[in-house]
C-alpha cells in the first residue's frame, strides 16, 4: 500500500520564559494506506499534539509533515483549510456535533461546505447513517441521541467527503462498553471493506486490541513501533 501519512523530524516546542516543553521531539514516521494504527502512550506523551499536527490543525515548530506528498507544514492558514475540508476526517472524543442540526444534517455539513449537489449530498448522508446503523434517526437532533448514537453520526460526518484517512482522538473516552465495542466494530469493518485508513489517539485497551499497528510515545518521541501479525 502507498504511503498517505510521512513526517520528517517533526518537533512542537512550547516555550515560556521559565521552560521549553517538547510535546513532540524528533518525531519521524510512514503511515500506509488501509492502516488501523493507535498512537498510545501517558497523558502528556504528545499523542494528541502528534494527531492534530497531522491534521493540519497546529503547525510543527520545524520539520516536514507530508500527505501523498505534499508538504503541509508549508501550507498558510487558508490552505490548511480548505486542504482539511477536502482530504481529512476528524473524530473527536466530544463528538463535536452542531447540536441545532439534526443528525442528517451533521453527516452533511462537510458537503455542503464543498459545494455538492442538494441530491447528492441528500443520497450520502443517508447513505452513510445508514452504514452506522442510524437510518431511521436521521432527523433526530444530538440531544436526543445517546453518546454512542452521537459519536455514530461523528464518524459518518468524518467520512462523508471520501477523505483520505481518518484522525480520530480518543473516540470510545465518553462511550460505555458496549457503545465503545460497537463503534468499533463498525469502524475496523470500515477499514477492512473500503480501506479507509484510521489513526487513533487513545489510552484505550479495546482499540489497542483492535489496531493492528501500536506506535507509543514517550515525551514526545517515538519508543515502539510494532505491527501484528495479520
Amino acid at each position: 500500500m502507498s504511503v498517505i501519512i510521512e513526517t520528517k523530524e517533526v518537533y512542537k516546542i512550547y516555550k515560556d520564559p521559565a521552560s521549553e516543553v517538547h510535546a513532540v521531539d524528533g518525531v519521524s514516521l510512514c503511515i500506509r494506506q488501509g492502516e488501523f494504527t493507535a498512537i498510545v502512550g501517558p497523558s502528556g506523551s504528545g499523542k494528541t499534539t502528534l494527531l492534530n499536527l497531522i491534521g493540519g490543525l497546529d503547525k510543527p515548530t520545524s520539520g516536514s509533515l507530508f500527505v501523498e506528498g505534499e508538504d503541509i507544514a508549508l501550507l498558510s492558514a487558508k490552505e490548511l483549510v480548505d486542504f482539511r475540508l477536502h482530504n481529512i476526517g476528524f473524530i473527536f472524543q466530544s463528538y463535536n456535533l452542531i447540536p441545532v442540526f439534526t443528525a442528517r444534517e451533521n453527516v452533511s455539513f462537510i458537503l455542503d461546505l464543498q459545494g455538492r449537489k442538494r441530491q447528492e449530498v441528500a443520497h450520502r448522508s443517508m447513505e452513510l447513517l445508514q452504514a452506522v446503523g442510524l437510518g431511521n434517526r436521521g432527523d433526530s437532533r444530538p440531544a436526543k441521541l445517546s453518546g454512542g448514537q452521537q459519536q455514530r453520526v461523528a464518524v459518518a460526518r468524518a467520512l462523508a467527503s471520501k477523505p483520505r484517512f481518518v484522525l480520530a482522538d480518543e473516540p470510545t473516552a465518553n462511550l460505555d462498553s458496549k457503545s465503545a465495542e460497537n463503534l468499533l466494530d463498525m469502524m475496523e469493518k470500515l477499514n477492512r471493506q473500503e480501506q479507509i485508513t484510521f489513526l487513533f489517539s487513545t489510552h484505550d485497551p479495546r482499540i489497542m486490541a483492535k489496531a493492528r499497528r501500536i506506535i507509543t510515545l514517550e515525551d514526545g518521541r517515538i519508543v515502539s513501533d510494532q505491527t501484528k501479525e495479520a
